[in-house]
C-alpha cells in the first residue's frame, strides 16, 4: 500500500543574517510566493528505501536537514502554509503535513492512554526566534545559549517541521524530566510511527550540537522514520552521512 504526503508551502524571503553572535539582528522580511511539487513517499517493505525521495536542502521539504552547520537559506526563510487546529493547544502552528501527523499523533495517545499532550511550541519566525535567544544571551551568554537554542536561521522550527510537546496538564515542560513522564516515554517509543523523530538524542549531543531534549520532535514523515529505525540510526546527520554539528 502506498501513503503520500504533500508538501505544499509558500515562502517570505529575507535580507541576509547580520549581527554579532551574540546579538542577532532582526530585518524586514519580504514575500515571495512558491509551490513546491507534491511528492509521494510510498511506506513499503518490498522496495529499496530511496535517499533521494526528498531534498535535504530545500526547507520546503520534510527532509531538510537544518543545524548549526547548515543553516537556512535564506536565513530569515518563513514556511507561510501552516495549520491550525485545537488538537495542537498552547502554540497550534505548524507545516501542513507536520501539523496533520501531530493531530492524528495527539488524538491517538489520548485514545490509547486517555491521557493528553500538546504542542507547547510549533512553528517560529526569525524575528520570533531572535528574540528568543537574545533573551537567553542576556542571562546565560552565548556559550550556554547555543548548547540549547538555535541561532536565528538555524532553527528547525522555522521550517514549521518542529514541534516541541508537553503534558498537558504541563509537567516537567521543557525539560529533561518529560522524558520520564508517561507522554514522553509513549513519545520515545511511538513517535516514529507517525513520522516524527527524537531530533536531539541523549547521546548524540556531540553529531546535533544540542543538549538532550526529550520535548523536541521532527517531523520527517513514516518513510524516512521507518527506515531509521529499521537501520538504528537515530540522527538526521548521520543517517544522510552528513559531518556532524558541535558547534558553529
Amino acid at each position: 500500500m502506498l501513503a503520500t504526503l504533500g508538501v505544499v508551502t509558500s515562502l517570505t524571503l529575507g535580507a541576509a543574517l547580520t549581527g554579532s553572535p551574540s546579538q542577532a539582528q532582526a530585518a524586514p522580511e519580504q514575500t515571495l510566493v512558491s509551490r513546491a511539487t507534491t511528492k509521494a513517499f510510498a511506506v513499503t517493505s518490498a522496495v529499496v528505501f530511496n535517499r533521494n525521495a526528498a531534498s535535504i536542502t530545500d526547507p520546503r521539504s520534510p527532509w531538510v536537514v537544518v543545524n548549526k552547520k547548515r543553516p537556512l537559506n535564506p536565513p530569515q526563510l518563513r514556511a507561510s502554509a501552516r495549520i491550525r487546529t485545537d488538537q495542537l493547544r498552547v502554540a497550534p502552528v505548524a507545516a501542513v503535513g507536520a501539523s496533520k501527523a501531530a493531530t492524528k499523533m495527539l488524538a491517538t495517545y489520548q485514545a490509547e492512554t486517555g491521557r493528553r499532550m500538546q504542542s507547547q511550541s510549533a512553528y517560529r519566525s526569525y524575528a520570533t526566534q531572535v528574540s528568543v535567544y537574545n533573551a537567553s544571551v542576556r542571562i546565560r551568554g552565548v556559550a550556554a545559549t547555543d548548547k540549547i537554542i538555535a541561532r536565528p536561521g538555524t532553527s528547525e522550527h522555522q521550517t514549521g517541521w518542529a514541534i516541541d510537546v508537553s503534558a498537558l496538564p504541563s509537567n516537567c515542560s521543557l525539560s529533561t524530566c518529560f522524558a520520564n513522564t508517561h507522554q514522553g516515554k509513549w513519545l520515545s517509543a511511538n513517535a516514529w510511527r507517525f513520522g516524527f523523530l527524537l531530533r536531539y538524542p541523549a547521546n548524540k549531543v556531540a553529531v546535533t550540537g544540542y543538549s538532550f531534549e526529550p520535548w523536541h520532535y521532527r517531523f520527517v514523515g513514516p518513510y524516512l522514520t521507518t527506515e531509521m529505525r529499521r537501520t538504528g540510526f537515530t540522527t538526521l546527520e548521520e543517517f544522510f552521512r552528513l559531518p556532524a554539528a558541535p558547534s558553529y
